[in-house]
């Protein structure tokens, strides 16, 4: 009789490429979630407390065990926020603000702090393309006279989670699927609508994540939030909350998302080159900084918990107080040695700033100082010139991997005797103070019961939404949704949709082709509530009605009229509008007067996906032939499409017929003065949303 193989023994049929048999994991044989040391873990979303609504335990192994190995997964790209541009600048407040803080930077309205801004996607990699669906980062280094200050926020005033200990989960469920490898920079697949439909709390985020915020169409035009709640503190130790607030001058704006799409393809470093060429022709990007004060009285009052990241404060119920503005006027010499290595870490404050105890917060205190040991080689990344402060800087710290200065002296410690009279040592009288809280409450994973109302918000954001902004959310719902294969996920999302909005619920559920009555029943922790409207949480509702900032295009071709042209670009730069043109050959054209006019794009090169608003300045014999060219066609019927104002001569009518441009208000004839007027009054007034619903449906 043969014997019985032993378990190590490889099977005869066993094809030679399979890998060998390896030890078993813990994961294989107990399907118990554990530590990296076997520990079976009991609670994998909270993190370990002082009190259900106290501040995070060093204490926590797991925590960070889990942070740290995520920190950790990529070198030297950043795991998150890897694709930034980035640019110098100031700070300037407008008065002093020392009623509610000490900051210095906030204390001298002749003082101009230098500053380094970096704006960010969150998901895709270094070398993903500018505008995907995403969260935007929003990053400013502050070389302060009292060390650096680093505000690290985003696009989006609410955030995903509520605890730092989902963050690894909620970044491995956006990024590439890891069997796959893709979708690169996209939120449209299973894993990331798996995470979220079993997350109740990312609901408010959700609805942000799918609406114009995340695809801006520029980042000149992005606000910019602090996500979290901090405190400034006064002089006399007077604590108060605050919620911080970056608001571009020349206003907010998005694109659509078959102009994200299409621009994707056309010009992946579109934000990238909109922000260098911003800054080098001289139109500096400007953002008021502002606060929503909040005293320690006034949080209880609140309907929310102020240290739940996945709320916000209306600015109807608290108004913003801005504080100074920021300009960014200076492009980086060298993209890596600035751009990709500034460090941000939120822990880097000055006194006059201070945390509160939200858990997400607490969380990111460590870890981003944890990821930059990573990603910079080491504890010394302070000393990379990007990130070293301006001020003065001293300690006993020394060697370590890159060391960059050589200290003298024996002594590297404090106290002591034998040091020099100049050796660093602790100042009471200046130095940083942690404003005094009394924390009492048991060690506990749990999450506060204030934090479980997941849905008013949300219910309040699409409310607050015009007509065509809530269309887009739902659109963008129905895209993220048909490119996830599991029915069940989509059918619990649209449960959670129908907690938000019964009609955002059955227009999804409509253009995804599932019953009327489709998804899961979703009971609420609480049930949401019917909150006032918020209208300063509208794009288009806050649009200023201004082209500063804004790009034109103007498609030109031989035998156009001279005199139109130098009219209508000169009508765009009064109004601090660039100007771009573009003809059918990168030569350039011939005009009407037989001067020869060099423009700055084929059409090939030139897409009116790339402006704000165009207008087509043509002889009668070039259109003769345009309307036989794809190219020409298509770049008036994206122009239409994509809601933008179009200014047009009568001898290019044909090529707009050809392009099935149905006249509006928002295409006007451009050949006199008054034409001309006309059409840059009806383009400060931006995109024309009422022509959508007859040019696009939902799905």
């Amino acid at each position: 009789m043969a014997s019985k193989k032993s378990p190590s023994t490889p099977s005869a049929s066993k094809p030679l490429s399979q890998p060998a048999e390896t030890h078993q994991t813990a994961v294989e044989s107990d399907p118990h979630l554990t530590t990296n040391q076997g520990l079976p873990i009991s609670d994998n979303q909270n993190s370990l407390k002082a009190g259900v609504r106290g501040p995070l335990l060093l204490e926590d192994f797991i925590l960070r065990e889990k942070i740290t190995h995520f920190d950790h997964e990529r070198i030297p790209e950043r795991i998150v926020h890897a694709r930034g541009s980035g640019a110098h600048g100031y700070f300037q407040p407008y008065e002093s603000a020392a009623d509610i803080t000490c900051a210095g930077f906030l204390q001298d309205p002749k003082k101009k702090t230098e500053v380094f801004a970096r704006f960010s996607t969150v998901a895709g990699g270094a070398g993903s393309v500018d505008l995907p669906r995403d969260v935007r980062g929003f990053s400013v280094k502050f070389y302060t006279e009292q060390g650096n200050y680093d505000f690290v926020g985003n696009n989006i005033p609410v955030f995903f989670i509520q605890d730092a200990m989902k963050f690894p989960d909620v970044i491995h469920a956006v990024k590439m699927e890891p069997d796959r490898g893709f979708p690169q920079a996209a939120s449209a697949h299973a894993t990331f609508w798996d995470f979220i439909s079993l997350t109740p709390e990312s609901m408010h985020m959700i609805m942000w994540a799918m609406s114009d915020r995340a695809i801006p169409r520029s980042l000149r035009m992005i606000e910019g939030f602090g996500v979290h709640t901090f405190r400034f503190i006064t002089a006399e130790g007077v604590s108060r909350f605050v919620k911080f607030h970056w608001r571009p001058t020349i206003g907010s704006a998005a694109v659509v998302w078959d102009e994200a799409v299409k621009i994707s393809g056309a010009d992946p470093d579109f934000h990238r080159r909109d922000l260098w060429e911003a800054i080098e022709r001289g139109d500096f990007p400007e953002w008021e900084l502002g606060v929503q004060v909040i005293e320690e009285s006034q949080a209880a009052d609140l309907d929310f918990d102020l240290l739940d990241p996945t709320k916000l404060i209306p600015e109807e119920v608290i108004p913003i107080r801005m504080l100074g503005k920021m300009v960014l006027n200076r492009n980086p010499v060298n993209h890596f040695a600035e751009t990709e290595q500034v460090a941000f870490c939120p822990s880097h404050i000055v006194p006059g700033i201070g945390f509160s105890d939200d858990p997400l917060l607490q969380g990111r205190l460590f870890s981003y100082l944890d990821t930059q040991l990573s990603r910079l080689g080491g504890p010394n990344f302070h000393q990379i010139p990007i990130n070293a402060p301006r001020c003065p800087f001293a300690n006993n710290q020394r060697d370590g991997l890159r060391q960059m200065h050589v200290h003298p002296g024996r002594v590297a410690y404090e106290p002591s005797q034998i040091s020099p009279p100049a050796a660093p040592r602790e100042c009471p009288m200046h130095g940083f103070r942690t404003h005094p809280e009394t924390e009492t409450g048991e060690k506990i994973r749990k999450r506060s019961d204030t934090f479980a109302d997941h849905y008013s918000q949300a219910r309040m954001f699409f409310r607050s939404m015009t007509p065509p902004e809530q269309n887009h959310i739902a659109s963008a719902l129905a895209f993220e949704l048909a490119k996830v294969e599991v029915v069940a996920i989509r059918e619990r999302m649209l449960g959670h949709l129908a907690n938000i909005a019964e009609e955002l619920h059955q227009t999804v559920a409509d253009a995804l082709g599932m019953p009327a009555k489709g998804g899961m029943k979703i009971a609420p922790a609480i049930a949401p509530r019917d909150l006032p409207a918020s209208p300063s949480l509208s794009l288009i509702a806050k649009d200023p009605g201004i082209l500063k900032g804004r790009k034109a295009g103007i498609f030109v071709t031989d035998g156009a009229d001279a005199a139109v042209i130098t009219a209508l670009t000169a009508a765009f730069k009064k109004e601090k509008s660039a100007v771009e043109l573009i003809a059918p050959k990168i030569g350039g054209v011939t005009l009407s007067d037989g001067t020869p006019l060099a423009v700055h794009h084929s059409l090939s090169g030139g897409p009116s996906v790339l402006f704000d608003v165009v207008a087509v300045v043509a002889s009668a014999e070039a259109i003769e032939i345009l309307v036989e060219e794809a190219a020409a066609v298509n770049w008036v019927r994206d122009a239409f499409g994509h809601l933008k104002v179009i200014g047009y001569t009568a001898s290019a009518k044909p090529l707009l017929d050809t392009a099935a441009v149905e006249p509006d208000d928002g295409t006007v004839t451009v050949d006199d003065a008054k034409g001309q007027r006309s059409f840059i009054a009806v383009a400060k007034k931006g995109r024309r949303w009422d022509r959508e619903p007859t040019l696009r449906s939902i799905g």
